[in-house]
């Protein structure tokens, strides 16, 4: 008798970026967590429209740039409340609550209120400050008295961030997008037009939605997070260990804060050079730009426990292999929506009111700057926990790179009496620089760190792109509701027939399999949520 051939073990019949030494079911993992929350894109964009809609076209381009000042303040502010627990949490958790059993579970879920309480604390202060200083919020002015409420949002925001971030450790993604895409979005929406039609606060109606939303995503996380974590136990105020806890966090505060401040430092200063009026166009397509940048972030609350799982065994290769993976996932999904919504960009913005339409190149600017920032984001989900104050050190250079050449060119612009609409699309225009020299000096550090080439580039994207701008153009010649129903689902369409049969190997369509490998040290069942 033949003696039959060695088996091949299960892993090795596997790619190799899919077999456990390389980091396969994290990658899997990864995957599951991506497409759960990815999905929330398309609810996100069902959601975000009417609001768009509503407060454009009932309420006024000035009245949403006023809106928008207030608004950016709050997040940005909101970030700095939040402890940087977005990432920083998991290191807490992996660090403070190793083992099994009860009392394991104890630990984490006290753990998760440590955080909270400290974050409340913080929260406390700035709210003082704004109150006592209204005009940082308000540079323009308000819609109405009732807006100075939206500080009563701080605590509501901080807070959700903290509690999304206890589900991203147990692999609860769905959390993200319910309460993110589905209930925020909604609620504000629904807000803006009933407080409209209430007598006596119809001015501040967008103000008072989006109060409402924030306090609706708040209840959305706090449903979950009870019924995962339990009420603490045992717990009690520590405030020596509070204050370190405060101060050991600033790295990942700086790091969450500055990475959200390049987003939203052009709205600042805007809204200091300009008239409320061009805020608001350009909030409208920030807002519209936004919508892909969430696919980058739908991989952000999965990738920190699994980077500090392989960051813990001192996995560097399978820490590479998942940001080169991550990143060509995210830079090839958003690519195609960016030209989807780019190319029929006047027709895109003429949904907010032809007084929005000025502003289709700063859309353009901004996409593509959402494009170029795909490996500054996922190289940082890293660099935060291995070269913290190196990290900061970047980020701080360029967001001050940024605001730099945002000032310059708004006051170039000015100088050759360009309209506001080319002053706007000159602070777009600064962030995509400031996004591209992250992305490639961040790239830098972490690959001498690693030891690893971590580029996302393909150049396949180049591919499947060409085909796809030709499809666009033609677009363009159709009536604009055509052009926005026909041509921008066309664009995608094309763009992701090329990419899948030229950009995406084996290891990549993991992403969209649904046969995901349970993380070793979690159930099966958690695993699995």
């Amino acid at each position: 008798m033949s003696t039959p051939p060695p088996a091949i073990p299960a892993d090795e019949s596997k790619p190799e970026e899919l077999r456990p030494d390389k980091g396969g079911d994290d990658m899997q993992t990864l995957a599951k967590g991506g497409r759960t929350n990815a999905m929330g894109f398309v609810i996100r964009l069902l959601a975000r429209l009417p609001f768009l809609f509503i407060g454009y076209r009932l309420y006024g381009v000035d009245e949403m740039g006023r809106f928008a000042s207030a608004f950016v303040i709050i997040e940005i502010l909101a970030l700095l409340c939040a402890l940087g627990e977005k990432r920083g949490l998991a290191q807490r958790l992996s660090e403070g609550a190793e083992g099994g059993g009860p009392d394991a579970a104890k630990a984490k879920v006290n753990l998760v209120f440590d955080g909270m309480l400290a974050s409340l604390v913080v929260t406390a202060l700035v709210s003082c400050l704004l109150l006592a200083f209204p005009a940082i919020m308000f540079p323009n002015g308000m819609n109405s008295s009732l807006d100075i409420w939206m500080v009563a949002a701080l605590p509501a925001y901080a807070l959700t961030e903290i509690l999304l971030a206890a589900q991203a450790y147990k692999y609860d993604i769905a959390t993200t997008v319910r309460a993110r895409a589905i209930v925020e979005p909604w609620v504000i929406s629904i807000g803006a037009g009933v407080f409209l039609l209430v007598p006596g606060v119809g001015d501040g109606g967008l103000a008072l939605a989006f109060i409402v939303s924030i306090y609706a995503g708040l209840a959305t996380a706090l449903w979950s997070f009870g019924r995962t974590y339990g009420p603490p136990r045992g717990w009690r105020p520590r405030p020596g260990y509070l204050w370190r806890m405060i101060t050991r966090a600033f790295p990942l505060v700086g790091a969450d804060v500055i990475e959200r401040g390049t987003r939203l430092i052009d709205v600042i200063i805007l809204g200091y050079f300009v008239g409320p009026g061009t805020v608001g166009t350009y909030f409208f397509a920030q807002q519209i730009a936004s919508l892909p940048q969430k696919l980058k972030t739908s991989f952000e609350p999965i990738l920190a426990p699994v980077i500090t799982k392989n960051l813990k065994i001192g996995n560097l290769e399978a820490i590479a292999n998942q940001v080169r993976q991550v990143g060509f996932w995210i830079i090839a999904l958003q690519f195609g929506i960016a030209l989807m919504l780019a190319i029929p960009g006047e027709a895109v913005m003429g949904l907010g009111g032809p007084e929005v339409v000025g502003g289709t190149g700063a859309l353009a600017f901004l996409l593509m700057a959402e494009v170029v920032a795909s490996m500054a984001v996922v190289s940082e989900g890293v660099l935060v926990y291995i070269a913290r104050k190196r990290n900061l050190g970047i980020s701080i250079g360029i967001i001050s790179f940024q605001a730099a050449l945002t000032v310059g060119l708004i006051l170039l612009a000015k100088h050759f009496n360009y309209g506001e609409g080319f002053q706007a699309a000159a602070a777009a225009a600064a962030l995509f620089v400031a996004l591209a020299v992250s992305s490639l000096v961040k790239a830098i550090v972490l690959k001498k760190l690693l030891n690893a080439p971590v580029s996302n580039w393909r150049w396949a994207l180049v591919y499947a792109a060409a085909p796809a701008v030709l499809i666009g153009f033609a677009a363009t010649y159709l009536p604009e509701w055509m052009e926005i129903v026909f041509g921008g689902p066309a664009i995608l369409a094309v763009y992701l027939l090329v990419i899948w049969k030229r950009g995406f190997g084996e290891e990549d369509k993991v992403l969209f399999r649904k046969n995901i490998v349970p993380v070793e040290g979690e159930p099966k069942a958690e695993a699995e949520r």
